[in-house]
């Protein structure tokens, strides 16, 4: 049961990101989107998925895996246009 409220709370959380990426791919407009909240976000996630690997965390791990996925999309969009 544990693992099942896991992974339901992973896949949850991890999809929520997707509407904001598809946006985000769409429309390439990130003027609203705070850079630093994704960098420190992105940074966060990270170590969840560092300490998911050292936990042996199977719901942990794919849902910060995918998530650093979907957020280093948005932070290349937002990095990049921060360049421009």
């Amino acid at each position: 049961m544990e693992n099942l409220i896991g992974y339901v709370a992973a896949f949850l959380t991890t999809v929520s990101f997707l509407p904001q990426v598809l946006r985000v791919v769409m429309t390439k407009q990130t003027r609203d989107i705070s850079r630093n909240m994704y960098i420190m976000f992105f940074i966060g996630v990270l170590l969840w998925f560092v300490y998911g690997v050292l936990k042996s965390d199977l719901p942990i791990i794919l849902a910060n895996a995918v998530t650093i996925f979907f957020v280093s999309i948005i932070l290349y969009y937002k990095l990049r246009e921060n360049l421009s």
